[in-house]
């Protein structure tokens, strides 16, 4: 901006949308030209409630962020609220559990990591989830890889290292 001269950039964009757009396009509240243009590569990505095996790893990396940002450490995370974690439907998705994630690190005071039960609202989720058996074994392997990338590429040297855990691990302890 304010230049006279262009300047060469080597980019790759990212758009994410819960939204149904084929569906948005027919009901003319979506550009089909848009659509065209950002549906090169599709990955769906189902949501977290059908995923629970990714649970544990999310909230290591959570706890990890927010603990150092914060100045704590944490020695483990106790059995039951891991079960409670890997339980919950999580409708808010991903940015729920990473809000539960912090707002725990903020108040937990013990060297063990816990939430409490309460900040989980028990509403009914929408739609049964389906079985992550029924997404294709490549697709996972295509995302786990498609989301590394960058990190490998940037030869470590990211902010926030993804697949890279804390030293601690999860006890079962109440």
């Amino acid at each position: 901006m304010g230049g006279n001269q262009p300047i060469r950039a080597n980019v790759r964009v990212t758009a994410a949308t819960n939204r149904d757009l084929e569906a948005a396009i027919a009901a003319g509240t979506f550009r089909s030209d848009l659509f065209y243009r950002l549906n090169v590569f599709p990955i769906e990505i189902p949501p977290l409630r059908e995923r629970r095996e990714d649970i544990p790893l999310l909230v290591a990396y959570f706890i990890d962020h927010f603990a150092r940002k914060a100045g704590k450490s944490f020695r483990g995370i106790n059995k039951k609220t891991l079960d409670l974690l890997l339980s919950y439907p999580w409708p808010g998705n991903i940015r729920e559990l990473q809000n539960v994630v912090e707002r725990s690190v903020i108040v937990c005071e013990t060297e063990n990591f816990s939430v409490d039960e309460s900040w989980l609202s028990r509403q009914p989720v929408a739609s049964e989830p389906k079985s992550l058996s029924k997404l294709p074994h490549k697709i996972a392997t295509l995302r786990k890889r498609w989301l590394r990338r960058p990190c490998a590429k940037a030869e470590g040297k990211c902010p926030d290292r993804l697949g890279q855990l804390p030293s601690w691990g999860f006890i079962d302890q109440p």
